[in-house]
């Protein structure tokens, strides 16, 4: 699809920034890379130039990924001591390998969907109102 320099940039869903974030891409235009390494966010866009310095996701995707792989692996723990007691060992020979993937492997997703939908509602810092006026 052909677009002409003149024609404005539609703002897009919050579903298209979801499924942007989800996909690991640039914000804006959605087709950049966003990462340089696993965590490592790159400077900037390859394709469109967007400067990534306004990111700051904090410690929300992690915070999300333990509280949800936590409820998970910490009810399937329970399932499994009450219906078969195995012993210690097997429980750390089953769930260390789970607690690692359930944590590690949506954390870039995670990461990637919070900075998308930070960049479509336009989040910035709090700033305090002058009163005074």
């Amino acid at each position: 699809m052909n677009e002409t320099a003149g024609t404005p940039e539609t703002q897009p869903t919050v579903l298209q920034s979801a499924l942007r974030g989800l996909a690991c891409k640039c914000p804006r235009c959605g087709e950049g890379k966003l990462y340089a390494g696993f965590l490592t966010l790159a400077p900037s866009c390859n394709r469109c130039g967007l400067d990534y310095a306004f990111i700051d996701a904090g410690d929300g995707p992690a915070i999300f990924i333990i509280m949800l792989a936590g409820a998970i692996v910490v009810g399937c723990a329970l399932v499994v001591e009450v219906k078969y007691q195995p012993p210690y060992w097997l429980h750390a020979a089953l769930w260390l390998p789970l607690i690692l993937a359930a944590t590690l492997l949506p954390l870039r997703s995670m990461k990637s969907l919070l900075i998308a939908l930070q960049f479509h509602h336009k989040a910035a810092p709090g700033r305090l109102v002058d009163r005074a006026k």
